[in-house]
């Protein structure tokens, strides 16, 4: 099982130079992916929770390629509906090229119904054009010589019934966001008899978890995959590599915009994972 890392691209701690130390922090201890979120219009209701500057996240994935050498960059996730689908396919080809086929399209519908106003984009039709976005990216990358460097992989988020049911038509992996093992167990078993319903393979499963490192173990039953001792986070890893998991992705941002000015204090949590969880031998 790999592990990749979620790396904020927005806040007032955020910088050319901070995205910089997360990414050679991130590739330096041995993790296989950095993911970045999207946004195209800091409305009201964005802001509210990932407020500016916003680094755009095709810009910044191009820039960090250049940065680093092995690590996989990926969206987590791209909001499907705000980018004409050719424009998407050829960014996503050209970036998986220039960075030697290191690119993982995550993909969501979107949630910021002010953002979806300011871009003239139908929010009650956002799941309908995902899936019609969706088509017209592989119908692209399936055109060949125009979109070097397609196809490439497409994770499929949302925790919804909607959004398992489009990773079974539509994407190679489910990509659930930031939830209870129990959840997660029971949502694994419904992605299967989907697939099987529809006669169709069974998507991998890559959930992003949080990461919140505590000194002493959190005991609520309601407490989120990732957080708690280093013990409780490594054996909720090994809990998603016994459920099949093909890449779990900690989310070290805990909600406050200024815990984009002290990274530090994500990178010491990555950095106990890094050393309780062998990621060379998981990366065999």
């Amino acid at each position: 099982m790999r592990i990749g890392v979620n790396v904020p691209n927005f806040g007032p701690g955020t910088s050319p130079d901070v995205l910089r130390g997360w990414a050679r922090t991130v590739e330096g201890l041995g993790f296989d992916l950095l993911m970045v979120s999207d946004h195209v219009a800091v409305t009201p209701d964005v802001a509210q929770q990932y407020p500016a500057p916003f680094y755009e996240p095709f810009t910044t994935l191009s820039w960090l390629a250049g940065s680093t050498e092995r690590i996989r960059l990926g969206t987590t996730v791209l909001i499907m509906p705000y980018r004409h689908p050719l424009l998407v396919a050829r960014m996503a080809a050209n970036l998986n090229d220039l960075s030697g086929g290191r690119l993982v399209l995550g993909v969501g519908v979107g949630w910021a119904r002010q953002e979806f106003e300011a871009l003239g984009v139908p929010f009650h039709r956002r799941g309908a054009l995902t899936d019609d976005y969706l088509d017209a990216l592989r119908a692209a990358w399936a055109d060949g010589a125009d979109y070097r460097g397609g196809p490439v992989p497409i994770w499929i988020g949302g925790n919804s019934d909607a959004g398992l049911r489009r990773a079974v038509r539509l994407g190679e992996t489910w990509h659930p966001l930031r939830n209870t093992l129990p959840w997660l167990r029971e949502a694994f078993g419904r992605l299967k008899s989907l697939a099987d319903e529809q006669g169709r393979p069974v998507p991998a499963q890559a959930p992003r978890i949080v990461l919140r490192l505590t000194t002493s173990p959190i005991t609520d039953p309601d407490r989120l995959a990732g957080e708690g001792t280093i013990e409780q986070i490594v054996d909720d890893l090994e809990q998603l590599r016994l459920l099949g998991s093909d890449t779990v992705v900690l989310d070290p941002f805990g909600g406050d915009p200024q815990e984009t000015c002290h990274p530090e204090v994500a990178w010491h949590a990555l950095a106990a994972v890094a050393a309780s969880w062998d990621l060379h031998a998981n990366h065999l």
